[in-house]
């Protein structure tokens, strides 16, 4: 059989053969020669002294040799008709040819990839993605093995981490799921870090890792420098180095300590990872050296603070009365991975430095839970603007282009919602959509368009993209930007499921009240506060047991899961003495739903 290489040499072979071809040689058979010797696998050119002879293989192949010539010979008659017709004996035919061998500047189509060729494409991504001026970290690219993508799985992306048996738990469900064809990887991991870290599969080809550098190294990166939530939450520059002191922290603690207390105390800690981040304070940063300087002093100044003969002095009773009257806290507290550290009486200095290290984990990756379906979207609309932008420029092939559509259809496919496949709504294909659209809406805008939008309706689409993707999180930005045509194009509607009914009720469709029905329902469904229990800090009996008392409030009349009770164990030991869990009900009324530990004759 004719390889690829083989063809690929006949044609430059061909190409050469009709340039240099004498004048009275006859079109024809030239172009007949070149096309069996190039489609042909059972015809071999073999070199006998100064003559070029045919070595033909069996019957089947020499019949469909024949059959082939006999086409070839009938198509190049017409182009000899159409040739001299037009007195451009070769035109069609040169043309032909030079479409197969046009654009010598087009990069490397693969599929295999070298580093060379990897800093090539990333030259020519960059060139392109300051022309639409997205601002990135500088970028650090690491090219991993599918084990590595794996472990980096179970560290939940970071490069490093501190040592817990839950992390080693995901790499084996992973690596199971990977090895028996249950689960695929992803083409790369990014990590929120200056420099932005991005991880690529050394199995993708050219084209993917094009994409991916295009996707992870501008369209995420852009989006960690930029967005508010980012800016306001996270501190990019110092994350790596806080996991390195982290990691060597616990390590320390193991050795000194012993393995199963760090162990419980983390297992606790990971239980309430979700209630360990501030939703509305804005924290101040600090560098890695003045957190040290911290905790430092913070160990200095609990030290220096045991007194014995203090405690024994009695106080009077008008003290005693004021401060049984004032509740602890005198506001209810959402963040109990904090409180817990600075409030619990048995927990030691040690115990409190893993909370609190596990709590800024937490709240490293808060912005993230947030912000999924406009860092995705944000992500997709740049590398596949990126990219079309080289095609259009005629620096990538269309094989390239034909491979990263494939791939690009199937990040963004949303199954319908009666499909077997649907799993709920695609982030990757409503971010994408929704980024599209608002271009749409700025350059060409409809009579719809001015009056949902009329102040982005017709402005700089460019501009307008970077401000939606600075100054909103997915809830927001759902509500401000979602139109009329995303919602017929997605076919969104709304269903009403009362816990009072026993029917589901259709709420909103495509008419005027049912899109800002639809637009306020799908918002709330990207609000953490509706997907998370609200539970708080509401009391603590100082004067009494000590016991810590967590209130609840449902959202749209939601229990809490019978799991609660696994839960208050972890909160019973991080906290020492009783746990108390209660429920304000919609009418205003207090119930106890459980406690830890149980004391059935108190429920």
């Amino acid at each position: 059989m004719i390889t690829q290489l083989k063809i690929l040499f006949n044609i430059r072979f061909i190409y050469g053969d009709l340039t240099h071809s004498k004048p009275h040689q006859p079109c024809a058979v030239r172009f007949t020669i070149s096309c069996c010797a190039l489609f042909l696998p059972s015809i071999k050119f073999c070199k006998q002294g100064k003559k070029t002879a045919l070595r033909w293989g069996n019957r089947e192949e020499k019949r469909l040799a024949y059959s082939t010539v006999c086409c070839t010979v009938f198509y190049a008659c017409l182009e000899v008709f159409r040739s001299e017709k037009t007195n451009n004996n070769e035109g069609a035919l040169m043309a032909t040819i030079d479409s197969m061998n046009r654009d010598t500047t087009r990069l490397s189509d693969g599929p295999d990839w070298t580093f060379e060729l990897l800093e090539t494409y990333l030259a020519e991504v960059d060139r392109v993605a300051k022309l639409y001026r997205l601002d990135t970290y500088p970028h650090q690219i690491e090219v991993i093995t599918s084990e590595q993508m794996m472990d980096a799985y179970s560290s939940v992306g970071m490069p490093i981490n501190y040592p817990h048996w839950s992390f080693g738990k995901k790499f084996i469900e992973t690596e199971q799921a990977y090895k028996h064809g249950q689960q695929g990887l992803a083409y790369e991991i990014v990590i929120n870090s200056n420099p932005c870290i991005a991880y690529l599969m050394e199995e993708n080809t050219i084209t993917m890792q094009a994409l991916v550098m295009a996707h992870a190294c501008y369209g995420h990166n852009s989006f960690f420098k930029n967005n508010y939530l980012f800016r306001s939450w996270t501190d990019a520059s110092s994350i790596i180095d806080y996991l390195i002191f982290a990691r060597k922290y616990i390590t320390e603690c193991e050795e000194r300590y012993g393995v199963d207390e760090v162990e419980k105390l983390l297992d606790s800690c990971h239980a309430l990872m979700n209630y360990g981040v501030d939703r509305y304070k804005r924290p101040q940063k600090i560098s890695l050296q003045e957190e040290k300087a911290r905790q430092k002093s913070r160990e200095e100044y609990l030290q220096s603070q045991v007194n014995m003969l203090w405690r024994t002095l009695p106080k009077r009773e008008e003290e005693k009365a004021i401060e049984s009257a004032r509740r602890y806290p005198s506001e209810p507290q959402e963040n109990l991975l904090y409180f817990m550290e600075k409030n619990a009486p048995l927990l030691e200095p040690w115990q409190r430095e893993i909370l609190r290290i596990v709590r800024k984990v937490s709240q490293y990756f808060y912005p993230q839970k947030q912000t999924q379906v406009m860092n995705e979207g944000w992500a997709t609309f740049w590398h596949y603007t990126i990219l079309n932008h080289l095609y259009d420029e005629g620096k990538v092939t269309e094989r390239f282009m034909l491979e990263f559509l494939h791939s690009h259809t199937n990040v963004v496919f949303q199954p319908p919602y009666n499909s077997p496949w649907y799993s709920g709504i695609n982030p990757y294909a409503l971010g994408f959509a929704m980024f599209q659209d608002i271009k749409r809406i700025c350059q060409s805008p409809t009579e719809e368009d001015k009056y949902w939008f009329p102040d982005i309706a017709g402005s700089d689409w460019l501009e307008t993209l970077h401000f939606a993707m600075r100054d909103f999180k997915d809830e927001s930005f759902i509500s401000q930007f979602l139109s009329p045509k995303i919602m017929r194009d997605f076919r969104f509607f709304t269903v009403l499921d009362d816990d009072h009914n026993n029917y589901l009720e259709i709420s909103a469709i495509h008419n005027e009240e049912g899109y800002r029905e639809i637009r306020n329902k799908l918002s709330a469904q990207y609000n953490l506060s509706n997907l998370e229990p609200n539970i708080q800090v509401w009391n603590v009996d100082l004067r009494g047991d000590r016991s810590l008392t967590l209130r609840y409030v449902p959202h749209n009349r939601v229990p809490l899961d019978k799991g609660r009770r696994e839960v208050l164990k972890h909160v019973h030991r991080l906290w020492g003495f009783d746990v108390l869990l209660e429920q304000q009900n919609a009418d205003g009324s207090i119930e106890l739903l459980d406690r830890c530990p149980a004391r059935p004759n108190a429920l």
